[in-house]
């Protein structure tokens, strides 16, 4: 595990959001650290430590309050049977829901909440996710931002646990791969709009893509041809490049390469609204 301070994401189920940190129990399940001053919960998944998603934006805005209104991207579903091009689009519909939130944007929540339903429907998931997004709805009729960020965390949770019962393992990994491309291109902007070396330090996660690249590695043939899926294992090979080279600090155009990368990536999965 590189011994580096928290890096965020947005990769959702179970992957949402991870960090190598400066220090972590061995052994350790589930637990607390503490990033600058603030205690943030995190789980281990595959050796990975993985912050509880809904604590991470206050770590953000720590470094300067980002207007989260220019950071939201909207929702746009293709027209698509394609599950795989689905569990990543779902990915990034979710990690859109936290930036919604972060913008306390009540018509974008529910626009969101309600695409969470019409995607887990496609998936096969829906009787496992409506009861969050149901919830994600009532809460944004009454402007309760901490408990929509609580329900799309659960959502997170749930998706995985429900693909994994179904042995739809693959498509898990490319929900986590959808969440955290969203999540990394918000990153990004936020980082290059006021850029500094601390704060590009919060994109420094070699270890996390790496496991992404061994997923990709695992997947069935047929899904390692698909052409998003090749899209992304060829970003996910330059990202890491550029996180490796950025081992002493990162430099603006590094952030920018990595936003322009992933904003490319997520155009494959779906056109911006």
């Amino acid at each position: 595990m590189t011994t580096r301070p928290l890096s965020v994401l947005f990769a959702v189920a179970s992957l949402s959001l991870t960090t190598p940190l400066r220090s972590l129990a061995e052994g350790s399940s589930a637990g607390v650290v503490a990033v600058d001053g603030k205690k943030v919960p995190f789980d281990f998944v595959d050796d990975v430590v993985v912050p509880v998603p809904s604590e991470i934006f206050s770590v953000l805005d720590k470094l300067g309050e980002p207007n989260w209104h220019l950071e939201e991207r909207g929702v746009k579903t293709p027209e698509t049977t394609d599950r795989t091009r689905l569990a990543l689009l779902f990915g990034s519909v979710v990690a859109e829901g936290f930036v919604a939130v972060q913008a306390q944007d009540h018509k974008a929540v529910e626009e969101i909440g309600r695409e969470v339903i019409d995607l887990s429907k496609t998936l096969g998931i829906h009787s496992s996710v409506l009861p969050h997004a149901q919830a994600i709805l009532e809460a944004a009729d009454h402007n309760q931002w901490p408990t929509i960020r609580a329900e799309f965390d659960r959502t997170q949770k749930t998706v995985r646990e429900t693909m994994d019962r179904m042995r739809d393992s693959e498509l898990s990994q490319c929900v986590s791969l959808g969440g955290w491309l969203r999540g990394t291109a918000a990153v990004t902007s936020v980082v290059g709009k006021n850029f500094s070396a601390d704060r590009a330090e919060l994109l420094y996660q070699p270890d996390l893509v790496k496991h992404f690249e061994g997923q990709i590695a695992k997947m069935p043939g047929s899904m390692k041809k698909h052409a998003t899926i090749k899209a992304i294992g060829t970003g996910l090979k330059e990202i890491h490049e550029l996180m490796e080279k950025s081992a002493d600090g990162f430099k603006m155009e590094s952030v920018a390469r990595i936003g322009a990368i992933t904003n490319d990536l997520l155009k494959l999965i779906s056109p911006a609204k």
